[in-house]
């Protein structure tokens, strides 16, 4: 697959839950959202669900009141990166579980919801709207009620586009 913005596809395609922690664990161990309650909720779930990727003894440490929160956030991403693929995915699946905001506003996921999705959207807008007004009759005679006013929300903004319904001969 060729890209025509190799800068974006370079940034768009993570390998694995492996990858995506490594290039979110920045993110994750600065993020203040990451506080002793989230950390302790996402260690005792791990930890209840699959005792495989983290023990007991484990997880007694990373709730540990004694280590600063900001030491246990990185231990426990260490653990977890070295741990393979199954702990970082369970990892992931435990943070949206308990912390929808940050797992949103990730590095790798905002780029998921980043400049190629509202391009490849306006490219399906455009195209309906190039079919519409210089395909023949017969082409989209069942949209008239669709095409006839829609709107997009961009942004903060919204684009409102109305287009007559009946054909001039």
């Amino acid at each position: 697959m060729t890209c025509l913005w190799p800068g974006l596809c370079a940034q768009a395609y993570i390998d694995g839950y492996h990858e995506q922690l490594q290039i979110d664990s920045h993110f994750l161990c600065s993020d203040q959202r990451m506080d002793t309650e989230l950390v302790d909720r996402l260690v005792l779930q791990l930890n209840r669900i699959y005792p495989q990727i983290l023990s007991d003894k484990e997880a007694h440490r990373f709730r540990s009141l004694r280590v600063p929160v900001d030491e246990r956030r990185v231990q426990l991403l260490e653990h977890l990166y070295g741990e393979g693929e199954e702990a970082c995915q369970e990892f992931y699946r435990a943070l949206q579980i308990h912390a929808e905001d940050v797992y949103a506003d990730l590095p790798t996921t905002v780029r998921k919801r980043g400049p190629m999705f509202f391009l490849s959207c306006f490219s399906v807008a455009v195209g309906m709207a190039v079919l519409y007004y210089y395909g023949d009759g017969e082409t989209f005679r069942c949209t008239g009620g669709f095409l006839h006013c829609s709107v997009a929300r961009i942004s903060k903004d919204a684009f409102v586009s109305c287009a007559d319904v009946g054909k001039h001969k």
